[in-house]
């Protein structure tokens, strides 16, 4: 599958300067999204991202927002509903570690984790993307949906199919 939205940025291209880039996904770049994602469709998705590098801690800081509106089926009634997500993130890039360096560094459970650099650029189009599917809701639902659960059958039946009823009656 062909990445459809992407927007990457060269390491080499990234000052000490904050930069701010908008993105917004087209109609066709928002079916790719909605495919990666499997749900029925994705009617907007665009983010706000701010990039900054600290050269002295060889450090990559990207942060900001990322909004979608995405088409999901109710575990519940089954049926197709649209709900907006949003959500703020902040994301470290170190400039110098590798995979290596990465899978031996210990961290504690409140640490930062550290993202390492590949092919020498990152995409901001995925990390608006990754940060939105972390928020994805797992079991969605309509607003004041719930799940009421409804037996079919009566306490009165179901004690009398109850297999240790049947053994009761042989003791008599």
């Amino acid at each position: 599958m062909q990445n459809l939205f992407s927007y990457p940025l060269k390491v080499e291209d990234i000052s000490g300067a904050e930069k701010v880039y908008r993105l917004k996904a087209t109609e066709e770049q928002c079916a790719f999204i909605a495919e990666v994602y499997k749900l029925p469709s994705v009617k907007s998705f665009q983010a706000e991202i701010h990039v900054k590098m600290t050269s002295k801690q060889h450090k990559i800081d990207v942060w900001g927002t990322a909004d979608a509106k995405l088409e999901q089926t109710s575990v519940i009634s089954l049926e197709n509903f649209i709900k907006p997500y949003h959500c703020e993130f902040k994301v470290v890039y170190d400039t110098q570690m590798t995979l290596k360096e990465l899978k031996e560094t210990e961290f504690e459970f409140d640490d930062e984790i550290i993202d390492i650099i590949e092919n020498g650029q990152i995409d901001l189009a995925e990390i608006a993307m990754e940060q939105i599917a972390l928020v994805i809701d797992d079991f969605p639902r309509q607003e004041n949906e719930s799940f009421v659960f409804k037996s079919e059958f009566d306490e009165e039946t179901t004690r009398a199919a109850n297999p240790f009823a049947v053994l009761q009656k042989l003791k008599k």
